[in-house]
């Protein structure tokens, strides 16, 4: 028997009033998991690129990472909203997306983005938008949430018209994300959570070596203090010059599961023993994550795991990154370069990225992420990814050194998304440039942190109105402009996102300047 709304088999579309759910993380779970993927695959190429067929995105902006790291971060149940970006599908006039958040939305947000839909009313999006929320702030992942409201998973359910094929598109997909899967019936547009390990830190370096992609001297699989200990010995053995290595555990992002370790200077017939390198620990070792106690970092890497690495170290250093999309019918695909702005302890935390990365190297950069992708393809990796690089001049010569894989949504994906459906252009791997159907080339700076004590009390209203009266918005004619994320962490947190787009690198880097420029006078 069919279920004729999704397309699948009824013995896989589960609901608590339907039928008994298979155990949380059993064989019978992961087993439908796998054949609604399957699924999906067959259905892909045929549904899921035609703009006219009648379909349904429902969208989990789940940040379902260690929430222990996560609460460092200002802000953080308004992350979810860098997924809005996704509400620009509704550009095609028969796909409903339904958006599901810990909190509510304010209607001016929404409002804000549907007005940005390229030959749409926002009338005629509205029609075909959900949103559902939580109402729950607290510190858990949002898909765990939904899965603790079993009223809200059956109205996810019923607000999915008939007749539509659907499926989920999540921000990373971990065990929680495939029950919610399995309970609403819907494949994901994502990694299979029993691939996501080949994401973590030592796995990405196993990866590296096999694609003969150059990273870092180093050491992967590391759980006990006596592990980093040891492998931070070998490092300094095998370049006496080091001065910073860098100690990460296995799941940590955005630099916040890193810690720099200063190695204590030594004269010269001053060897570093075991011991002396164990004494340091207590003050060599700087967290990045902001109030995360070193004990609380080891006993992370001690049940996760974690690598040590050289820090590189250049006069031209930049930290590029390449983001790749796999689809359902295993086509690699490389959709942008950025260069990224790194701050915090030793420039570990991501702040910030100029699209694309620069031309001297962004062909290189991209060539070396295809081989990653087609080495992950091969493994069974869908959905989008993005490959962390480091790079130095010398000589006139950039060399380019791996330094993580995440296997999940980041802080590049959403300005993409954003240039890719204002301009429905396209970015050209072979040459690393972006460019608009009229031929004309595209650039943006992106940040995640424009954040200023006394933009705190800026509400969402108050925003959009300064945006009015300043020209900050995206102009359709021109295709060029700024447009505005995290609106929500504004008026509590002093916090804002931005991506201002223009003609040329220059002119985005002016958007800026004037953005937070008029911000700053707008609160004086």
């Amino acid at each position: 028997m069919q279920d004729t709304r999704q397309g699948y088999p009824k013995s896989i579309f589960y609901s608590r009033d339907e039928a008994l759910l298979p155990s949380l993380g059993s064989e019978e779970e992961k087993t439908i998991f796998r054949d609604m993927q399957a699924a999906f695959a067959a259905q892909f190429e045929n549904v899921y690129p035609d703009p006219h067929q009648p379909k349904t995105i429902v969208i989990i902006p789940s940040l379902t990472l260690d929430q222990e790291i996560l609460q460092k971060i200002e802000g953080v149940v308004h992350y979810e909203e860098r997924m809005l970006a996704l509400l620009m599908l509704l550009r095609m006039p028969r796909t409903h997306v339904i958006f599901v958040t810990s909190v509510p939305i304010d209607p001016i947000i929404v409002d804000y983005y549907l007005h940005l839909l390229p030959g749409i009313t926002g009338y005629h999006a509205r029609q075909r938008l959900t949103l559902h929320s939580c109402f729950d702030a607290s510190h858990i992942s949002l898909t765990e949430k939904i899965l603790a409201r079993p009223r809200l998973i059956h109205r996810i359910r019923q607000s999915m018209p008939a007749g539509h094929l659907a499926h989920l598109v999540c921000f990373n997909v971990t065990d929680h994300e495939r029950r919610l899967a399995v309970e609403l019936g819907l494949p994901i547009y994502g990694c299979d959570p029993n691939l996501y390990h080949l994401g973590n830190k030592s796995n990405s370096r196993k990866i590296f070596k096999a694609c003969s992609i150059p990273l870092p001297s180093g050491f992967e699989d590391l759980y006990t203090r006596q592990d980093v200990v040891k492998a931070l010995i070998a490092l300094k053995k095998e370049n006496p010059d080091l001065q910073k290595a860098v100690v990460k555990i296995n799941e940590g992002f955005s630099g916040d599961g890193n810690a720099i370790f200063y190695y204590p200077e030594s004269s010269q017939n001053e060897s570093l023993t075991t011991e002396r390198i164990a004494a340091s620990f207590p003050y060599a070792l700087k967290i990045v994550a902001a109030d995360l106690p070193q004990e609380i970092f080891m006993q992370k890497l001690e049940k996760d795991g974690g690598i040590v690495e050289a820090f590189l170290e250049g006069s031209e250093k930049t930290s590029p990154s390449v983001q790749c999309r796999i689809n359902p019918l295993g086509r690699v695909e490389i959709i942008s370069t950025h260069d990224q702005m790194l701050g915090g302890e030793s420039g570990q935390v991501f702040l910030g990225a100029n699209f694309p990365a620069d031309e001297a190297y962004a062909p290189a950069l991209g060539e070396m992420g295809r081989k990653v992708a087609e080495g992950l393809r091969d493994q069974g990796v869908i959905g989008r990814f993005s490959i962390d690089f480091i790079s130095i001049k010398e000589e006139d010569q950039w060399k380019h050194f791996a330094i993580e894989i995440n296997l999940r949504k980041g802080g590049t994906t959403h300005p993409y998304q954003m240039l890719d459906f204002l301009t429905q252009g396209k970015y050209n791997a072979e040459n690393g440039i972006y460019r608009m159907a009229n031929g004309q080339a595209r650039y943006y700076f992106s940040s995640d942190n424009l954040h200023e004590s006394v933009f705190k009390g800026l509400t969402p209203h108050d925003l959009i109105d300064i945006a009015m009266m300043h020209e900050l918005r995206y102009d359709g004619s021109t295709q060029e402009g700024v447009v505005f994320h995290l609106i929500g962490a504004l008026s509590q947190f002093g916090k804002l996102g931005v991506v201002c787009i223009g003609s040329t690198p220059e002119r985005a880097q002016l958007f800026f300047r004037k953005t937070f420029n008029t911000l700053i006078n707008e609160c004086r």
